[in-house]
């Protein structure tokens, strides 16, 4: 068998989430479908991350296991014509050894979550963004995410349904960027780890968006964490700002 990674974007809005459900179409099946277009019986595909409904990725990393050859250009062509008009794009694709697993050999996940903040509502990112109808104070978040930063038991911030072993994940990073935007200011989180919990991300903007908005206090995150209680956790943010946006190898496999 030949293995071969993708390199996946996706608008997340028409799918049920990454993983095969019952209930609606999701990303895997759309891949699915598109490889069974190539030969019937290709293998599931496997990826970095199992992305929720409403979910977006800029990065998404999958692998697949064909029994033809296919050089990588021609197979990413061929994928990007079964998946049309599917909101699906197979950005790159690379030969890789049977050692390369999307989900266990990937070194770092980074995510993305978009507010944007003014008072008319949003209509050409609406989707795509958390909308807020009032600034944040980007200082205030930024002073609560510290606390947030290093190796923790993250209990507080895991989804009940999380099926992880332990609640204890190191966060690598966070960062939260502002820039101005017609009429408001878009906030821009990024979150670095190894691995994350069900709704980890989601349950820490929906948390920081709590303090830019000065419902909490940046003390009040680190109180939060610290009680080790779902209960304690701020609102999560809804899906549709959330983007995978890269997952980080090595070596890295679409490395030119």
């Amino acid at each position: 068998m030949n293995r071969y990674a993708l390199k996946i974007e996706y608008d997340g809005r028409q799918f049920v989430g990454w993983q095969r459900q019952k209930n609606g179409l999701s990303v895997q099946q759309a891949v699915e479908d598109a490889l069974g277009g190539l030969e019937p019986e290709a293998p599931p595909v496997v990826a970095a991350g199992r992305t929720d409904s409403g979910v977006h990725a800029l990065g998404q990393v999958a692998h697949c296991e064909l029994r033809s050859y296919w050089s990588p250009k021609k197979l990413r062509e061929a994928l990007n014509s079964k998946l049309w008009p599917k909101p699906v794009s197979v950005l790159r694709v690379a030969m890789v050894g049977g050692e390369f697993s999307a989900r266990f050999s990937a070194a770092e996940r980074h995510y993305l979550y978009r507010i944007v903040s003014r008072r008319a509502p949003v209509a050409l990112a609406r989707g795509l963004v958390w909308h807020r109808r009032y600034e944040l104070d980007v200082a205030a978040m930024r002073d609560g995410a510290r606390h947030l930063i290093g190796r923790h038991d993250f209990t507080t911030f895991r989804s009940a349904h999380c099926q992880a072993e332990s609640p204890v994940k190191t966060l690598g990073v966070v960062n939260i960027e502002q820039k101005r935007i017609p009429d408001g200011t878009e906030y821009r989180f990024e979150f670095q780890a190894r691995s994350f919990l069900h709704r980890q991300v989601r349950s820490f903007v929906g948390t920081l968006e709590r303090v830019g908005a000065g419902a909490w206090t940046p003390d009040d995150v680190l109180a939060a964490l610290e009680a080790r209680d779902r209960s304690r956790c701020g609102p999560v943010a809804p899906a549709h700002g959330l983007y995978l946006a890269r997952v980080r190898y090595e070596p890295d496999p679409f490395a030119d």
